[in-house]
């Protein structure tokens, strides 16, 4: 009865352990190889609903003179690189891409008939 006993204890201090470890692998900011550090400068500067589980999608990422602005297309199966271009100041005041977008379409749409 009493080894029954220690083999609980130590079951439950197994238990506690996984939680209190993982716990301070997160505290510690220790990361696999190969995985991105989790204060990347990522930005989404706007998005424009396609279709059902479609998308454009404009994200600015990097920091300082290397950042990077990137289009992308995004379904339910890929994300595809659409357009890259160079972040600037002036990009910043501009219109929002969906509202530049959206009235591109209108404009499209409104040849067509």
């Amino acid at each position: 009865m009493q080894s029954t006993g220690l083999m609980l204890f130590w079951f439950v201090v197994v238990l506690i352990m996984i939680p209190v470890s993982l716990w301070l692998l997160k505290r510690s900011g220790w990361q696999p190889k190969g995985a991105a550090p989790a204060a990347w400068p990522m930005k989404t500067l706007g998005q424009l609903p396609l279709g059902p589980g479609q998308r454009v999608v404009t994200i600015e990422v990097g920091q300082g003179t290397s950042r990077t602005c990137l289009v992308l297309g995004v379904t339910q199966h890929s994300i595809t690189t659409l357009h890259t271009l160079p972040a600037s100041v002036e990009s910043a005041a501009g219109p929002a891409f969906n509202e530049v977008l959206a009235q591109s379409r209108q404009t499209l749409s409104g040849e067509r008939a």
